[in-house]
């Protein structure tokens, strides 16, 4: 790319890297796949001294081995790829990753709402076109969907159970058939996926209940469901990893305290718990508390530091931003976080007194007493 995007997708980052890993593949490749199973699996966990690689691949993401392998395996057969969880456990990630390491293009994404239609993963028509020399081949705009089948590569269905029944039940003959019929036309009328084509779709677990999967659609995927890290020091590489990135993309030159990455590292974890012993939803806060809120707290902070502040991250700041980012209902959620800054963080910074626990009950205090 000859100019600086907001965000590039995977395959454009990470463009040396997988050149270099192409180069070097010399195992067995399934179908149209520019990488071996055991070449995407390292591009999406990283390397090992016990790879015998010449350089070190890092990892992009963070989670259980046996969830990317299940989902590379299923990629390798003829079925559709579900990866399912709770809001913020990276299934977006996982399956930009996936799919840019084995078809190099994870651009081919249909989201899906309430006003996704059969034309947004079929094809619709470019009306101009039509008026001008009728329907024809050249007349269509394809789907990402279809495109991915032409090309053999992998489409990406988001949020799948957001979009209505209608739309999901056009999805069951493209898994099962594997070819989209076009009946406005007379001829060419048929478009085939070619080998390599699969689809990977993303479901939010909380959104059961909204459009429940039909049982023959969920029969042509296989579920890879990915829980909320929970392990601290998974966590901790995540929100490393992910701040190294924000701070290069700022262009930020900002040390992160290890002491304050612990202090949100732990209130995460406290308010999960207090989330999972509460009785009714009245008492749980309406965020998921996933990683990825942990991560858009951190870059709050930070941002507000780097403009607002004197450019160094204190934990007033982070105290601020957690309550301003999980503080969503009024005065629902203020109540709950009120309760957790007496309950849990005073009496931590009484054990702390005059630290960054102090500073960061403060901080807190302050912001819930602005929003209430």
């Amino acid at each position: 790319m000859t100019s600086p995007v907001l965000r590039a997708p995977a395959e454009l980052k990470y463009a040396e890297e997988l050149d270099w890993l192409e180069s070097v593949d010399d195992a067995p490749k399934p179908f149209s796949w520019r990488l071996s199973p055991r070449m995407v699996r390292l591009f999406v966990l990283g390397s090992e001294r016990s790879d015998g690689l010449e350089r070190e691949i890092p990892q992009k993401w963070f989670g259980d081995r046996s969830f990317v392998e299940r989902s590379i395996v299923t990629l390798a057969s003829d079925r559709g790829l579900l990866l399912i969880g709770d809001p913020g456990t990276g299934k977006s990630w996982l399956a930009e990753l996936l799919s840019a390491a084995i078809s190099r293009n994870s651009t081919l994404v249909v989201q899906g709402t309430a006003g996704t239609t059969e034309d947004h993963i079929k094809y619709s028509w470019n009306v101009s076109m039509v008026i001008a020399k009728g329907q024809s081949r050249q007349s269509m705009i394809p789907s990402p969907i279809m495109t991915a089948m032409e090309q053999g590569s992998i489409g990406r269905f988001e949020e799948l159970t957001r979009s209505t029944s209608d739309v999901q039940d056009a999805l069951i003959s493209i898994l099962s058939e594997k070819y989209v019929s076009i009946p406005e036309l007379d001829e060419d009328n048929i478009v085939f996926a070619r080998p390599g084509f699969s689809i990977i779709a993303t479901a939010n677990s909380r959104d059961r209940g909204v459009n429940d999967l039909s049982s023959a659609l969920k029969r042509r995927f296989n579920f890879v469901r990915i829980p909320i890290v929970t392990n601290k020091r998974s966590e901790s590489e995540i929100v490393r990893f992910r701040t190294v990135e924000l701070l290069r993309r700022h262009r930020i030159e900002l040390e992160v305290p290890p002491t304050l990455l612990d202090i949100l590292l732990q209130s995460f974890a406290d308010l999960r718990a207090a989330a999972a012993a509460a009785s009714s939803d009245d008492e749980r806060l309406e965020s998921a508390l996933s990683t990825a809120e942990q991560i858009g707290v951190l870059e709050d902070a930070i941002l507000h530091s780097q403009f607002f502040g004197d450019r160094t991250l204190r934990a007033a700041t982070l105290a601020g931003s957690l309550v301003g980012s999980l503080a969503r209902r009024s005065p629902e959620d203020l109540a709950i976080l009120n309760k957790f800054w007496h309950g849990v963080v005073e009496p931590r910074s009484k054990q702390d007194e005059g630290g960054p626990w102090t500073e960061f009950l403060h901080g807190g205090r302050e912001a819930i007493a602005t929003l209430s």
